[in-house]
């Protein structure tokens, strides 16, 4: 009797001391709904966690230092190639919605060859690198 009454105050007493609060779920990642200012955290827990790659490494082309480890020769022949394909790009444009026309002929600045020629179907611009690639573009007579 003693066992059951002692069983009985426990259980009622376990019974008073309970108390629960509502579970309130809040989305984390801004992506579901969550805070935006999160993204960074997130971001930065996410690559410390990244165990594919050597977390120490410099990241590819830069040196310790932060600058870039290039060569400026090559930095130079880049540019020039941009400012090539960007003056084709304007002297296209023109020839064709303008007065005057692209020069047949072929063209070389180191290592980028680009050779003009009139066509039937247009005008055919071949763009050939040095390092094997070649592009061919036609722009058709209107």
């Amino acid at each position: 009797m003693k066992k059951l009454l002692l069983l009985t105050l426990i259980a009622l007493g376990g019974t008073l001391s309970v108390q629960a609060q509502t579970l309130i779920y809040r989305a984390q990642n801004p992506a579901f709904g969550g805070y935006y200012f999160n993204a960074q955290w997130l971001q930065a827990s996410a690559q410390f966690q990244d165990k594919s790659k050597d977390p120490t490494a410099p990241l590819t082309g830069q040196t310790g230092s932060g600058f870039n480890n290039s060569n400026s020769l090559d930095d130079f022949s880049s540019s020039l190639s941009r400012q090539l394909l960007s003056r084709i790009t304007t002297q296209l444009l023109n020839a064709q919605f303008g007065e005057d026309s692209l020069q047949e002929g072929t063209f070389q600045f180191g290592d980028l060859r680009v050779d003009i020629t009139n066509a039937a179907d247009g005008v055919n611009i071949r763009i050939v690198d040095g390092q094997g690639g070649e592009t061919t573009v036609t722009v058709p007579y209107f």
